[in-house]
């Protein structure tokens, strides 16, 4: 699910509301610990729970001091975010209050 490369975490299969909480425990450590990068690129199938995580991500980064950027993310999932006016997650800003 979770390949990691240095600094970067490629994510692969899907991401869905089964395996999200899965991929947020084996991503934990690498996130409060570095500035990462997560690619999508490699997923298969996502759903909503994707942003959820994605949202956790960037808070868990924010309360260690480091940032969490997302590249290769699908199209359906970037229309999700907008969506759900979330489409913040995208870019490299913080969180709004």
């Amino acid at each position: 699910m979770i390949r990691f490369e240095g600094q970067r975490l490629v994510l692969s299969g899907p991401l869905v509301m089964d395996t999200v909480n899965a991929v947020l425990g084996e991503a934990k450590s690498a996130i409060a610990s570095n500035d990462v990068t997560v690619d999508f690129s490699a997923t298969t199938d996502i759903d909503s729970s994707a942003l959820a995580l994605m949202l956790q991500w960037r808070r868990e980064a924010e309360a260690a001091g480091r940032t969490v950027t997302f590249e290769g993310v699908p199209d359906n999932l970037r229309v999700l975010a907008e969506l759900y006016g979330v489409s913040f997650l995208l870019d490299h800003g913080a969180i709004p209050d």
